[in-house]
């Protein structure tokens, strides 16, 4: 049942869409068929004076009208001018800075009241106008008293209180949906609702954002790809951020980045580039990749250096995701349509009982024809419906784990069409896949991961004795199990028995593994013997 709070909020949402004139919104969404009813009574859907404008400015001025959720939808549905028409397109793509702000004693008042001191004793210099503003906070450029310009990031009054109540209505809809939508349970909405709670809360916490940005500062220290501007964690709390301001061109501004002659074919293979970096070699991607987020250094127009701003949002991916993950991208550079089948159902992204035959022919049907295509020879709405229809068919589930990347992927594709569509995304992309796993079975990524896990292995072998002494006793004291006819129970009495062999022989073995790491981390990382030891080790745990 919808609660009275969750129902007043979605009156609210109802008044404002009647208000933009985007009626059409409320009767054609199924998951307002419950409440339909509610809209024909109102009074407002008589005699609400409805605004004028293009159907672009209304939907926009309703997002913002809305508040901060509804607004990062508008921020991400912009990334995607291919799939929206052009006057809806252009309105959403100021949702990505360009949001009313808040009045700037508001913003001053929040500033002291977190750093405890008045802002021009904190700043040489405090401009009123803020540079930029968006759904969840408004940045204000500053200079600090040895006279570095920096920007000082504010949240918004009341997000929390304000987000809190939107996500009441999200579950209340992702259940409603769950009730009323045939396909939802596959859909996966409640789960899908829980993943963006956690990742919008997080973003209310600038402290968190300014670690988010040291560690990415640190991933990309001296890279040729991406400049991360420095956090002044002095200055940081929970509702405050400062860091190094960015002198540099919005993404977005192509007309004046080819004015520079900046390569642009460099620049968008470099955000591929970028996107797959993060992802399997430090596990740990901005998700939050519009084009208010993204600028381009120009000091050298040939090879242009991207610098990212705020890191509210950073997705991470389980080790068992991202296997899967890369695995189904080299598959696919491949053309290996068979392996994406295979690990779709070892997943469990499809039920097990699928047809590994069918599901190949399927994907295959979808891919083949935009594969080795550039950006504006494919129509990613037509691939994304047949996609669609695919997961359909086979009851392929959501996985909520991967919304983020997802998401991401799609802005950084949206952002290449826009810097060069003629960009071959799967060429640009499959030689850091490659790399990533060569570098994944390196004999030194083998013998890190063993030296990691070590400890844990020698845990689980102290443990055993005592449990199958234990296994042991119980087994001989039921005759049943020992003296009994049944052949099943005679055959847990053998393998008892033989896992103490097992037992010795592993301990050995674990043994010989310790002293060839042992030797590895502290001696001579290369040392054959110590390689040796390791993998024939290896070996033997692995039969164990």
């Amino acid at each position: 049942m919808i609660n009275l709070r969750v129902a007043r909020r979605l009156l609210e949402i109802q008044r404002v869409l009647v208000r933009h004139g985007l009626d059409e919104f409320i009767t054609a969404t199924h998951l307002y068929r419950p409440l339909r009813w509610l809209y024909f009574i109102q009074p407002s859907t008589w005699f609400e004076r409805r605004r004028g404008g293009s159907r672009g400015e209304r939907l926009r001025l309703a997002l913002e009208e809305l508040g901060p959720i509804f607004i990062k939808f508008g921020q991400a549905v912009s990334t995607r001018r291919d799939l929206l028409p052009p006057d809806i397109a252009d309105e959403l793509a100021k949702l990505q800075d360009q949001v009313p702000p808040f009045p700037d004693a508001e913003a001053r008042a929040a500033i002291e009241k977190s750093l405890g001191r008045p802002v021009g004793e904190v700043f040489g210099s405090f401009e009123t106008a803020p540079l930029a503003a968006a759904s969840i906070a408004q940045v204000h450029g500053a200079t600090l008293k040895d006279g570095r310009e920096v920007v000082v990031k504010v949240l918004r009054p009341g997000m929390n209180e304000r987000i809190r109540q939107d996500l009441d209505v999200l579950y209340a809809l992702a259940r409603l949906a769950l009730a009323w939508v045939p396909d939802a349970t596959r859909l996966r909405p409640v789960e899908i609702v829980a993943e963006y709670d956690k990742t919008i809360m997080d973003e209310l916490d600038l402290m968190r954002e300014a670690t988010n940005a040291a560690q990415l500062r640190r991933n990309f220290a001296g890279s040729p790809l991406l400049y991360v501007p420095e956090v002044y964690f002095d200055l940081c709390r929970t509702d405050v951020l400062v860091m190094e301001r960015i002198r540099g061109l919005q993404i977005s501004q192509i007309d004046r980045l080819r004015e520079l002659k900046v390569n642009l074919q460099k620049l968008a293979e470099h955000g591929v580039e970028i996107f797959f970096t993060q992802m399997l070699f430090h596990n740990f991607f901005h998700a939050d990749m519009h084009p208010g987020n993204v600028f381009v250094l120009t000091d050298d127009p040939e090879n242009p250096r991207y610098a990212a701003i705020d890191f509210g949002i950073i997705g991470t991916l389980e080790d068992r995701d991202l296997e899967y993950l890369a695995g189904n991208f080299l598959a696919f550079f491949d053309r290996d349509y068979r392996r994406i089948a295979e690990l779709h159902i070892e997943s469990g992204w499809v039920p097990a009982g699928a047809r590994v035959a069918e599901l190949e022919s399927a994907v295959r049907t979808v891919c083949e024809p935009i594969f080795q295509k550039p950006l504006d020879e494919i129509s990613f709405g037509v691939v994304l419906l047949r996609l669609f229809d695919v997961a359909r068919r086979f009851q392929m589930t959501v996985q909520p784990q991967l919304v983020l990347l997802q998401k991401t992927l799609l802005n950084i594709e949206g952002l290449g069409r826009d810097l060069y569509p003629q960009l071959d995304l799967w060429k640009t992309a499959r030689p850091t896949l490659k790399r990533w796993y060569r570098e994944r079975m390196s004999p030194r990524t083998l013998v890190k991961h063993a030296r990691r896990h070590l400890p844990e292995v020698i845990e689980s072998i102290r443990s055993t004795p005592p449990l199958l002494r234990r296994l042991v006793r119980e087994a001989e004291a039921s005759p049943r199990l020992i003296g009994g006819t049944d052949p099943g129970q005679a055959r847990v009495a053998a393998e008892i028995r033989a896992a103490g062999r097992r037992r010795d022989q592993t301990i050995v073995a674990v043994a010989v593994l310790g002293l060839g790491v042992f030797w590895l981390a502290l001696v001579d990382p290369w040392w054959p013997g110590g390689l040796a030891a390791a993998a024939a080790t290896g070996y033997l745990l692995a039969r164990r």
